[in-house]
């Protein structure tokens, strides 16, 4: 019984440490050069949600019932879900322990500027 309370325990740590690996923000997105591509979800963003959003919004029970799992939950989340404005948020971003990167924020924002494509 010791041995599945402490798996149990040593589960629960891993879980919750990776929902707090966000790159903190360093900068404005508005410093940065632009991108001068076209951004997909197959090409750009399917790897920043699978890094840094569906250890907690994936699996059979996703945080807040948002799944970030496949292209077409993570455009809807885009479009409908606020995803985008809470990624940007200064007050209450997701992460939740900090704002990502200003140049994954550029690739998610250059992402829904360009369309919110799948892959080109």
């Amino acid at each position: 019984m010791k041995k599945i309370a402490a798996l149990f325990l040593l589960a629960l740590l891993i879980l919750i440490q990776s929902c707090t690996t966000a790159i903190i923000d360093e900068g404005s997105v508005s410093d940065l050069e632009p991108i001068d591509r076209t951004v997909t979800y197959q090409s750009d963003v399917k790897a920043i949600m699978d890094n840094y959003c569906i250890t907690c919004h994936g699996g059979p029970a996703p945080q807040g019932s948002l799944d970030l799992t496949t292209f077409s939950n993570t455009q809807n989340a885009a479009l409908s879900r606020n995803l985008v404005e809470r990624m940007n948020s200064q007050t209450n971003p997701m992460p939740p322990n900090g704002r990502l990167n200003p140049q994954i924020l550029q690739l998610i924002d250059k992402w829904v500027e360009d369309g919110l494509l799948e892959q080109q």
